[in-house]
């Protein structure tokens, strides 16, 4: 049968385990360091481990394949002894995507308790390892600051971070363009508004540039601004 079924596209699993994790039907296991369709009966189709990939190396493609069989996934569930489907993590701590904190600042169902002084609310930060899509992404205002800004200006939480899903890049380090990734995620989500923090040094302009590609690119009209500031922590421009 001609049915919707997921597609892994091997060049850009970087093989964080996310989707075999978000995966409720057994239907993906990793294989050689790399996510796997280990069978198409398996696949209901629904694509719940589209939105945790942080490379977008899933999709969805129509094509000749078994349909879903439930009673083969329950059986393959009871043999390996996962009543409960889904599977403990297994790819890198780093990339797990989780929310720390609700929507207004209070701590996540199921989160360990978080220092008095940390505004952050979602994991991971850094561009190159988020997501495209996550429920902290939804209606949510988006900070993208230089890694070295929360060093240089010390009340970084209180004043950027606040209220704000935080990302971060250093575009000199990673020699990345991280404008693609962040129109995904502005595009794929409910972003509200979008505040850069840069430093004033000129290898940060990158990050600005990123910004305002991505915000072109996405096609979404949404508040944004810009706060430049200098390496001994005083704002230049904002």
């Amino acid at each position: 049968m001609i049915r919707k079924i997921i597609h892994i596209d091997e060049e850009k699993c970087n093989g964080c385990g996310l989707c075999a994790d978000a995966c409720h039907e057994g239907a993906i296991g990793m294989v050689d360091g790399r996510a796997k369709l280990l069978r198409d009966d398996y696949c209901d189709g629904l694509g719940d481990c589209l939105p945790v990939c942080p490379t977008g190396a899933i999709s969805f493609e129509e094509r000749e394949a078994a349909g879903y069989n439930r009673e083969a996934v329950e059986n393959n569930m009871r043999k390996t002894k996962r009543r409960d489907p889904v599977p403990s993590f297994t790819g890198c701590p780093g990339s797990r995507a989780r929310s720390l904190s609700g929507p207004e600042g209070n701590p996540a169902p199921g989160a360990a308790e978080k220092a008095a002084d940390t505004e952050l609310r979602q994991w991971p930060v850094q561009i190159q390892l988020a997501p495209m899509q996550a429920p902290y992404f939804d209606r949510a205002h988006l900070l993208v600051a230089a890694d070295c800004s929360a060093y240089a200006y010390g009340n970084f939480h209180r004043e950027f971070m606040k209220g704000k899903v935080t990302l971060i890049g250093c575009p000199k380090l990673d020699s990345v363009d991280y404008s693609e990734k962040l129109a995904q995620i502005i595009k794929g989500n409910e972003i509200k508004s979008v505040t850069v923090v840069r430093m004033e040094v000129p290898c940060c302009g990158g990050i600005e540039q990123a910004v305002k590609k991505a915000l072109q690119d996405s096609g979404r009209f949404i508040p944004w601004r810009i706060i430049t500031m200098s390496v001994d922590g005083n704002i230049l421009e904002e």
